[in-house]
């Protein structure tokens, strides 16, 4: 499945597991219903991921997040948008590893899942063929703000820009 991260197309280096045997991987991506036995498993110079279902709980995500280097929440479909927010729980409880989205995302949603804090997008061939990567740095470009706080690097999100401009600009005189 095609990689994309903020630039454009990436490398994937993980390679996924179907199970806890993950032997000499190097960069391990492991389903969630193995992933305790895979941590168990684990060789000192080995790193692990979770392709976690966007179904699951962040409470019980939690405890893991230390020990992993990537999150990858699955999308069953591009309407559905609980991985969004499981993305951004994920940021805010301090994660710095890769955070990805894999499904049938849109480009309309790229600059969306960026500033929830996702990495990279994993893309169905199917999606991918649809929907090029130019198509996808185009929507990553056309949106300069947002509507909710805490979202994006510059956290300049339009309400706080409305209340900039109302408070720079004098009061008329009664």
């Amino acid at each position: 499945m095609p990689l994309l991260d903020r630039t454009g197309s990436a490398e994937d280096r993980w390679t996924r597991s179907e199970g806890a045997a993950i032997g000499n991987i190097p960069a391990a991506l492991v389903p969630w219903e193995v992933l305790v036995e895979a941590l168990d498993a684990q060789e000192a110079e080995q790193v692990i991921g979770v392709i976690l279902p966007n179904s699951v709980p962040f409470l019980a995500l939690a405890p893991f997040l230390p020990r992993l280097a990537l999150v990858a929440i699955t999308f069953p479909a591009y309407a559905d948008g609980r991985g969004f927010s499981l993305a951004r729980q994920i940021r805010r409880a301090g994660f710095a590893g890769e955070i990805r989205a894999s499904g049938p995302l849109i480009a309309d949603q790229f600059a969306y899942a960026l500033s929830c804090g996702f990495d990279t997008i994993e893309l169905p061939e199917a999606n991918a063929a649809r929907q090029p990567v130019p198509q996808w740095l185009h929507a990553r470009d056309s949106f300069s703000a947002t509507y909710q706080r805490g979202y994006g690097e510059t956290d300049r999100n339009i309400l706080d820009q409305r209340r900039a401009a109302r408070t720079a600009r004098p009061l008329a005189a009664e």
